[in-house]
């Protein structure tokens, strides 16, 4: 009993580190208590339920957004700016998902590694929506935050990353209404500049 519990505590650990790990792409672009990878999750997990396509399956996306970003909880977030090359990402992340798996039931480890390889493949629809899900939630959250540090275009970088890379018809039409919002937002920010008074 005692080693069936240790090994629920430790994986509750490990996931427990991934809501206090943050996102590096904020941290890289000194955001202060910046958005955690199990937030970042949680909001792609919660924005499958407005979801009303009929060609993928939905709860499948579901556990997919929860499991995509796991292996972070050992490996940390690494992004091109660690300087780690995409197939080392990957093999690590993989190993990640290894160590993880042998914390649970065998039926679970089966499904979460799947879920985790089938979104690094990018072969299903399933897979090609959920990143879908992924960069829109990293869009949503640069926008949020231009937006509440009065910042317009301080994060286009991640706007520029994003362009033409959505797939999905439903993610697409998502991506156009943030754009219109963000549109009227620096629209507005110019128009504030406008209006200041000069200094003589």
């Amino acid at each position: 009993m005692t080693g069936v519990n240790s090994k629920v505590l430790e994986f509750c650990q490990f996931m427990g580190r991934l809501k206090h790990l943050p996102r590096t792409g904020w941290v890289i672009r000194d955001i202060p208590n910046c958005e955690t990878v199990a937030s970042h999750m949680y909001r792609m997990a919660m924005l499958t339920f407005l979801l009303e396509t009929k060609d993928v399956d939905i709860q499948r996306c579901l556990k997919m957004c929860l499991v995509h970003d796991m292996a972070e909880s050992i490996v940390g977030d690494l992004t091109p700016h660690c300087g780690v090359s995409v197939e080392d990402k990957h093999r690590q992340e993989e190993a990640a998902m290894e160590t993880l798996i042998k914390l649970v039931p065998e039926l679970a480890a089966d499904d979460l590694k799947a879920l985790f390889m089938e979104y690094e493949n990018q072969v299903t629809n399933e897979a090609i929506l959920v990143k879908d899900l992924d960069r829109f939630d990293m869009i949503c959250q640069a926008y949020e935050y231009e937006e509440s540090r009065n910042k317009p275009r301080a994060l286009q970088e991640f706007f520029d990353a994003t362009e033409g890379r959505f797939k999905h018809p439903e993610i697409k039409r998502w991506v156009d209404e943030l754009s219109q919002k963000r549109a009227h937002f620096l629209s507005s920010a110019v128009n504030d500049e406008e209006v200041k008074p000069h200094n003589s």
